[in-house]
């Protein structure tokens, strides 16, 4: 029973470390694009921002579940190695958008957040999803 409740507690610890990833980068996406992200998505039903936050999202929660897993024998540095791949992830995801702002013509943000389906947001998308993943498989 001893272990169940400290698993429930760990959990609790390890939950409270993603959701304050997650706003993270909630704040990062919203931060990066033109407008209110809440207003565009849920006031506008923004189709291009909505695509953008989820795959920042997805990638962020891969990164917890990948440190979660690879240290989950010892809590303390399961917790910070949680914390601080999720922060990485985010930078390197900050530091794509960037550069394909540089890359591209037009301002991104811009482009990633018009009422119009654009095909870049499927490249911003798959740029957040491959730094995450490339943060996740160099967690050891």
């Amino acid at each position: 029973m001893n272990e169940i409740v400290h698993g429930l507690g760990a959990a609790a610890v390890y939950g409270l470390v993603g959701l304050l990833l997650l706003l993270l980068g909630y704040l990062l996406i919203d931060v990066l694009t033109p407008g209110k992200l809440g207003r565009l998505i849920w006031a506008e039903g923004n189709r291009n921002a909505a695509l953008l936050l989820s795959s920042a999202l997805l990638g962020v929660g891969g990164i917890v579940y990948t440190a979660i897993r690879t240290t989950y024998d010892d809590f303390g540095k399961g917790l910070v190695s949680t914390l601080c791949f999720g922060v990485l992830g985010l930078l390197l995801m900050a530091l794509a958008f960037w550069l394909l702002d540089v890359l591209t013509p037009g301002r991104l943000g811009a482009i990633l957040v018009s009422k119009e389906p654009h095909p870049a947001v499927w490249v911003s998308a798959s740029c957040n999803l491959a730094a995450a993943a490339i943060v996740a498989a160099s967690i050891a």
